[in-house]
């Protein structure tokens, strides 16, 4: 074994030891977290799809090696760099977790959905575990780095009755997305009542909102560059209204009878996320419905 590798091996173990021997008290995962800029844990939900994923984040300086450890300091996630990265190092690392459906897709409509894989809910939860993970890191000339974070259960409600409107005012396009707090969790709210009434999970309804993030995002084919020009933007949880105004600048950008999806997301304190969509929206519209017809039809 090289000298190296033995000193790497009992860096890592020192690190581990020092990491675990401090006793954390919890903090807001947006805030900085010791030594990293920036870690975060949380769940994100797709309350229009139905689906339920994991994501963290860590920011760090010049990483060469990084770990992130469960509320059971056990290690989930580790990374080493190598060649080209290893000397361009790495600083900020975002991962998701596969997003499966929270809801067996056989009793689904839709039979496309038969073969994707799916969790409830409860499993979902019985799956992660709420409490402090903690992230792990070394550096360049093989300081340490670690910090931690909380994952919580309080899980926001889905956001409901999206709509989208535009009035042309002045020979300038205006649009407008609205909506109103919701009080589940839309597809995945399976056993969601269950769940509230064993404590293993705050009411959604009562979940308070950090944040509301809105996507505007054309739905073009495959490499259209169109297709990277979206719009998002986030008002306070506690706005007065619920509304947002895409510019009228950005909307000319966009072809005439473009698609478009939106999402708005419900941000929690925490971190966690739960979203709303709706799609097939008409925008610059030349013509009633040219843009919602099926490729098919317009084949025709």
């Amino acid at each position: 074994m090289k000298p190296q590798r033995i000193v790497s091996k009992r860096l890592l173990a020192l690190g581990a030891a020092v990491l675990f021997g401090f006793s954390f008290s919890a903090v807001n995962a947006t805030e900085p977290c010791e030594d990293f800029g920036e870690c975060k844990v949380l769940i994100e939900i797709n309350s229009t799809d139905g689906d339920i994923g994991f994501h963290f984040l860590m920011d760090g300086d010049d990483l060469i090696r990084a770990a992130v450890f469960n509320p059971d300091h056990k290690q989930i996630f580790k990374y080493r760099t190598r060649r080209e990265l290893r000397h361009q190092f790495l600083t900020e690392t975002f991962a998701e977790s596969a997003e499966p459906l929270c809801f067996d897709p056989t009793t689904d409509d839709d039979p496309d959905n038969d073969d994707e894989d799916f969790v409830t809910l409860a499993e979902f939860l019985d799956r992660w575990s709420e409490g402090t993970y903690h992230f792990f890191g070394i550096g360049e000339g093989w300081e340490f780095s670690w910090g931690h974070t909380e994952l919580m259960f309080d899980l926001p409600a889905a956001p409901t009755a999206l709509a989208y409107e535009e009035e042309e005012e002045d020979g300038d396009v205006e649009g407008e997305i609205s909506w109103v707090p919701g009080d589940d969790l839309g597809e995945c709210s399976g056993g969601l009542n269950q769940l509230v009434a064993d404590g293993v999970l705050p009411d959604p309804a009562g979940v308070p909102v950090a944040a509301w993030e809105v996507v505007f995002e054309p739905d073009v084919e495959d490499g259209d560059i169109v297709g990277s020009f979206k719009y998002v933007v986030r008002i306070p949880g506690d706005a007065e209204e619920l509304e947002v105004e895409v510019p009228d600048d950005y909307l000319e950008t966009l072809p005439d009878d473009t698609k478009v999806k939106i999402e708005v997301g419900a941000i929690g304190f925490g971190d966690n996320a739960t979203f709303t969509e709706i799609f097939d929206i008409c925008v610059n519209e030349t013509e009633e419905d040219l843009c919602l017809e099926d490729d098919d039809d317009e084949e025709e």
